[in-house]
């Protein structure tokens, strides 16, 4: 029997704690296995390790409106807009703005 993805990212990880892609695709894992404390606890460890990580705000914004935090939620898409500006990363400013903007309405700013 072969190991499942997240066994085998987990294994990975271990051998390498700070490696941004491995952080980021173990917190994507445990989200889509609606793991939501562990997907959180390893995308902000992510952000400690690699604050310029521009896809992880949009996916920890995310995480963070699914639980209803609205104000990391929007805190954290201003981070990442102000990072996507600076790394002139127009595709993740473009999404990081949209989905800001979206908040905005559902909070009725």
């Amino acid at each position: 029997m072969s190991k499942d993805r997240l066994t085998t990212l987990l294994d990975y990880l271990q051998q390498k704690p700070e490696d941004s892609f491995l952080l980021f695709a173990v917190a994507k894992e445990y989200e889509q296995r609606d793991d939501l404390s562990q997907a959180l606890l390893h995308y902000t460890k992510l952000k400690s390790v690699d604050p310029n990580y521009i896809g992880l705000y949009y996916h920890l914004a995310k995480l963070y409106e699914a639980i209803n935090e609205d104000h990391l939620a929007m805190s954290t898409y201003n981070e990442g807009v102000e990072l996507a500006q600076k790394l002139g990363d127009f595709h993740a400013l473009s999404e990081l703005n949209n989905a800001r903007t979206n908040l905005n309405l559902q909070l009725g700013n």
